[in-house]
């Protein structure tokens, strides 16, 4: 699966081979038990996202929520868009060494990391990421965006 049409993150997993699922819920797990206070999972371009609601930040350019995590099934591997991360050269360095430090390798563009299975991913370490950024910070970081 690539895009799903889904509206909810049981419905998007339902819907995955059972091998990925597992593997999918599992790293659903983690970013829900690390996902700080503000935030809301939901469906958003085709994936499980996790996001500021919009009736809590409305004030976007394209009237979707400020997102900081997403989590995907692709063709050929499974996504974590850790969008906290990479809004932060700092964040994305520690994160960079944290997951050196695990002895994982790590398979990254700008905030996408990708994964086949669950061994590929230090839990602990994505969990230390997802709980990084609050959504007070999002927002700062976003209108500071904004505002260039």
């Amino acid at each position: 699966m690539v895009k799903s049409n889904v509206g909810t993150p049981e419905a998007y997993i339902a819907e995955l081979s059972p091998e990925r699922r597992q593997i999918v819920a599992e790293v659903r797990q983690v970013i829900l038990g690390n996902l700080p206070e503000g935030y809301e999972e939901g469906v958003q371009y085709g994936m499980i996202s996790y996001h500021i609601p919009l009736d809590r930040y409305p004030d976007t350019y394209n009237g979707q929520p400020l997102g900081v995590a997403a989590l995907a099934s692709q063709k050929n591997y499974m996504s974590l868009y850790l969008l906290g991360v990479c809004y932060d050269p700092e964040a994305e360095q520690w994160f960079r060494e944290r997951f050196a430090d695990s002895g994982k390798k790590l398979d990254m563009g700008k905030s996408c990391v990708r994964f086949r299975k669950l061994d590929d991913l230090p839990l602990e370490v994505i969990g230390e990421a997802i709980s990084h950024v609050s959504s007070e910070e999002l927002i700062e970081r976003y209108e500071a965006s904004r505002s260039r």
